[in-house]
């Protein structure tokens, strides 16, 4: 069999078949990952990637060759004698050998095809995982991951909450994906990288697959172990019921803390910064359809104009797969834990301000850490172990290379070490008569204390609640976050 030349100009040899073979998959590809992607039960955002870009760049490739090897062909044409035949692709099926290379390229090409589907449904999984995301695909985002892998969210996938449903979104996330593919490979990242607050999805889109926001979860019982930062390291624990209420007011008047969510209160409010830090305006409005406006004094320069956002689950739970503890809460923690021993002098002090440094690098900071605590402890048993666990809580919530921890990505779910609920609850936002205020001085709204202190005296048990009592002196109307800044106190 002989293709004539004036047949076809991209078939006169074996180079521009094998190009036409490798279009003829790279479509294939393109047309199978569009269909799963289409049918699929969550959007991917990194589909963009395989189809829209891995996909068309394999079938410029067959293209590519199907054109270098029609020039090739064109300049032996050119070079070639008078009289002598045309350098054409022939086929001669008489002869043994050319069925024998006839059969070999239909096989390798369908086989070929074969492994392009497998292929490409087997990246497709992979481009959805947990480890594509964090590890394979996504070197920037070693912070996120590696908070997810010890969040309450460790067993849920990355796209389960960053790809929304619907056309739009799924548009969305396919230019999303391709973007940031061109982000990383031209180092175009910001460090830290920016939360993406305005274009984030609504909670009930995300949050509301899995969590009823009309749900009554009622008090919970939690317990808060401390260190105080004296030569003992004197614990120091703090028990309290979280009021966190909820329930959609079909048995009752909804209270406690999800009553933020409540289908019968409306609550917006008005930002002064992008990253909703500061926020001068609240409204609330009932199920009688009464709104009541609170503003602080702080801020006189707010538009009448400016835009609104409706609360809701993220405003407060904006951390819920990526927190970054402070270094005063991961040295509690790991005190308490025992994997620090408090026993040691100073420990806590020394410990937090090791973790406290301004790094370059990780290496840098694990280096500088081993040599500053063998300095001060020279001959202490624990030695060996202290620098292991400081070393680990480093690399577990800091990160000098993307400029990332817990200053640069505040949890607004309490309020000790950044504003969290006090950038509502201050006591300064005022209704315009005056007469009522979100007021911060009555903790008990919130939480109960039933037992703090230390031995003997974290037994005593009060039902009815204690005043928070912080270390020599009563609550006082000051913000936690003035003196708790995550390292050592003010």
């Amino acid at each position: 069999m002989t293709l004539p030349p004036k047949t076809s100009r991209f078939l006169r040899s074996w180079l521009s078949v094998a190009g036409m073979v490798i279009a003829a998959g790279s479509m294939f590809a393109f047309v199978l990952l569009f269909a799963i992607d289409l049918v699929g039960h969550n959007a991917n955002p990194y589909m963009g990637i395989l189809a829209y870009v891995v996909a068309p760049a394999f079938f410029f490739l067959g293209t590519g060759l199907m054109i270098l090897g029609w020039w090739i062909h064109r300049r032996a044409e050119k070079k070639a004698v008078p009289g002598e035949a045309s350098h054409v692709l022939t086929i001669d099926f008489s002869r043994a050998r050319e069925w024998k290379l006839f059969g070999s390229f239909v096989v390798g090409s369908i086989l070929f095809l074969l492994l392009t589907a497998f292929g490409s449904y087997q990246t497709y999984h992979l481009s959805e995982s947990v480890s594509f995301c964090g590890q394979a695909c996504h070197g920037p985002m070693k912070p996120e991951a590696t908070a997810y892998q010890v969040s309450t969210h460790a067993h849920v996938r990355c796209v389960e909450c960053h790809v929304g449903s619907g056309a739009e979104a799924y548009f969305t996330a396919k230019m999303n994906g391709v973007r940031q593919l061109v982000c990383t490979v031209t180092g175009d990242i910001s460090r830290p990288i920016k939360t993406p607050v305005a274009h984030m999805r609504a909670a009930n889109e995300t949050c509301g697959n899995c969590h009823w926001p009309g749900r009554t979860i009622g008090d919970l019982d939690r317990t808060y172990h401390h260190f105080l930062v004296d030569e003992t390291n004197s614990p120091f624990s703090v028990r309290l019921v979280l009021k966190v209420g909820g329930g959609d007011g079909a048995n009752g008047k909804n209270t406690g803390i999800h009553w933020h969510a409540d289908k019968g209160t409306h609550v917006e409010y008005v930002a002064a910064d992008p990253q909703r830090l500061s926020i001068p305006i609240v409204r609330v409005r009932d199920a009688k359809g009464e709104v009541t406006e609170f503003r602080s004094p702080a801020h006189t320069n707010v538009s009448p104009n400016a835009v609104a956002r409706t609360m809701d689950c993220i405003d407060c739970h904006n951390r819920p797969a990526h927190q970054y503890p402070s270094p005063n809460d991961s040295v509690d923690a790991s005190l308490a834990a025992g994997r620090l021993d408090p026993s040691v002098p100073w420990l806590k002090s020394n410990v937090v301000a090791v973790l406290s440094q301004t790094y370059a690098t990780e290496p840098e900071a694990l280096q500088k850490i081993d040599a500053a605590l063998r300095g001060t402890y020279k001959g202490v048993p624990t030695l060996d172990e202290m620098v292991a666990e400081t070393q680990s809580i480093f690399s577990r919530s800091f990160f000098p290379e993307m400029k990332v921890d817990w200053k640069a990505y505040p949890d607004h779910s309490g309020h000790k070490n950044s504003d969290g609920c006090f950038r509502c609850h201050d006591g300064m936002h005022k209704t315009a008569d005056g007469k009522r205020t979100l007021g911060a001085s009555d903790c008990n709204s919130c939480h109960l204390i039933i037992a703090q202190g230390a031995g003997a005296e974290f037994e005593k048990m009060n039902a009815k609640g204690f005043n928070f009592f912080h270390v020599d002196s009563e609550f006082s109307d000051l913000s936690c976050s003035q003196c708790h800044t995550g390292t050592i106190m003010k």
